[in-house]
């Protein structure tokens, strides 16, 4: 039984009910002050304990998608690692469909009406970095009258660790680009969900790390490349956005502005402005100065030309750490044209689930205003 598997809850939820069952029953039985009935005390109460820490744990890894499974909580996932793709001709690496499944809520099962998630196996071309990913695909992609259209794109990125599922299921991504060109209020686009964490267990912040993942020429190039060779994805300058929370936050506000000619429009729901350092990244700069400055968002807009992009940074004025971070940096790209800057500013909200849910739909209407599916 995996990690988020609702069963593995309901079973800790049950044996910790059990286990305090069990401990106010037999306490009158252990209440002597012999070693055993002492050792009997300290046993139950530790296995009690541990048996609520695993429910709220599971529970909140069920809330807010930290591990995806068994080896990702213990650092030992092998489902990823690196491949060479040897295929001949492909200029943007392999993508493979190995599953699909309905948008929910959606009133019907047919791809034309409800559009439809494919989880999909992507392989950098130049990085040689495999990763898994959903891609939805608005009921317009299918419906036979839009046969040759193209559509714009956007990257949607978790935090870390995060899951990609999380994407679909937690923050509703798909559910809630639907319903938003259904009503009008934002146009068809395709999503590709997944997260930063190319290289699991390490954060690499979307750093081409000297001699290790090569993860910002993955999202910049790769990504975009195996895409493009599968779906009909707009071709042309302005049909791609990024999008993400906290570290995907950070990351997609860095990929627009290193790359606009890719990115077009890049937004950061609670995003940070510099990498961090700490053990889950590792070192990301082996010395190098100049990566290690193009990873710090102060530093790139004073020192670079302003790059031709658009960016969305959100925050809220209690309950977020980055908001008077959030508020400067707002300040120094109003003065760095041509970059164009817009905000999502709450009253209250947290560095979660929720507050995010309360942002995305905004977020996908200005990514979609901003983006061209030519």
């Amino acid at each position: 039984m995996g990690l988020t598997s609702n069963t593995v809850l309901a079973l800790a939820v049950l044996s910790g009910v059990l286990l305090f069952a069990g401990t106010v029953w037999l306490w009158p039985r252990l209440a002597r002050r012999s070693l055993r009935a002492v050792a009997g005390r300290i046993g139950l109460l530790l296995a009690t304990q541990l048996a609520v820490f695993a429910a709220v744990g599971l529970a909140a890894n069920q809330a807010f998608g930290f591990y995806a499974g068994w080896a990702d909580l213990f650092g030992r996932e092998t489902g990823q690692g690196v491949v060479v793709d040897h295929a001949a001709g492909d200029p943007g690496g392999s993508l493979q469909v190995v599953g699909t499944r309905r948008v929910n809520a959606a009133g019907s099962t047919r791809p034309e009406v409800a559009g439809q998630i494919q989880k999909v196996e992507l392989t950098g071309r130049t990085t040689h970095i495999a990763t898994s990913a959903y891609v939805y695909l608005p009921p317009e992609y299918f419906q036979s009258r839009h046969r040759t259209r193209t559509f714009p794109a956007a990257v949607v990125l978790t935090g870390y660790p995060g899951t990609a599922e999380a994407l679909v299921d937690k923050l509703h991504y798909p559910r809630t680009a639907l319903e938003l060109a259904r009503a009008g209020r934002m146009q068809p686009m395709i999503l590709v969900m997944l997260r930063p964490t190319v290289a699991p267990p390490r954060d690499t912040e979307c750093v081409d790390v000297p001699g290790g993942p090569q993860t910002e020429t993955f999202f910049a190039e790769d990504l975009p490349g195996a895409v493009l060779a599968h779906y009909r994805v707009g071709r042309k300058p302005g049909s791609w956005g990024i999008v993400g929370d906290s570290t995907g936050g950070y990351c997609a506000l860095k990929l627009a502005m290193h790359h606009p000619g890719v990115y077009a429009a890049g937004a950061g729901l609670s995003a940070y402005y510099d990498a961090p350092s700490d053990p889950t990244t590792g070192d990301l700069f082996h010395g190098d100065e100049e990566l290690r400055n193009r990873a710090d968002l102060w530093w790139y807009l004073k020192h670079m030309p302003a790059p031709d992009t658009s960016l969305l940074v959100t925050s809220s004025k209690a309950g977020e750490t980055n908001y008077k971070d959030t508020l400067e940096f707002i300040e120094r790209v109003k003065a760095r044209k041509p970059t164009r800057i817009s905000s999502i500013i709450l009253e209250s909200g947290g560095h979660n689930f929720n507050t995010w849910r309360r942002e995305i739909p905004a977020t996908l209407q200005w990514l979609g205003g901003r983006l061209s599916g030519r």
